[in-house]
């Protein structure tokens, strides 16, 4: 072979080689240096969500309790007992949680998920938004799937009230 069309190719597979190994690299930094995800994960957190918004508008104390790891935390109220007063003291029969845009991202202990809330009261008419906010998550991968592991609640703080009316200016004649 001629050594002159070689190193070329060696050349240009090495700067390849180095270009695709950086680039996991990077994907790796940019997952926070935490473990990775599968598709199948993403998807069971998003449906992890949707059966917290389901358990806890219809009430469901058990199947609300069974979305946390046995030590988990909603807030202030901790572990499987915590969260069942939690539920038992809440007041939400017409109240529907709202999730969108939902991040998740890896952790080196499982993932970590932010999503904004709103409330939405279903028994005025027509329903209207009485809140919103925002959780953060620390996700868990357990042999019954992903669970809560703690779930924190940040309300968005209430609108300002509009601006006092002011007479209209009058011009001098």
């Amino acid at each position: 072979m001629n050594k002159e069309l070689v190193m070329p190719k060696v050349l240009v597979l090495a700067i390849l080689l180095s270009v695709l190994v950086g680039g996991v690299s990077a994907v790796d930094a940019q997952e926070g240096g935490g473990g990775s995800l599968t598709a199948q994960d993403y998807v069971d957190i998003q449906q992890l969500y949707a059966r917290y918004n389901f358990a806890i508008d219809s009430g469901d104390i058990e199947a609300y309790v069974a979305l946390y790891t046995p030590d988990g935390s909603f807030n202030t109220f901790t572990g499987q007992d915590g969260l069942r007063t939690f539920m038992k003291n809440r007041n939400g029969g017409t109240r529907r949680h709202w999730n969108t845009n939902l991040v998740i991202t890896p952790t080196p202990e499982g993932a970590k998920g932010a999503v904004y809330l709103m409330f939405l009261d279903v028994g005025m008419k027509p329903p209207a938004v009485t809140g919103a906010g925002k959780y953060e998550d620390a996700l868990v991968r357990t042999p019954q799937g992903w669970r809560f592991k703690k779930r924190q609640t940040f309300p968005d703080p209430p609108a300002a009230p509009p601006p006092a009316m002011l007479p209209p200016q009058q011009t001098p004649r």
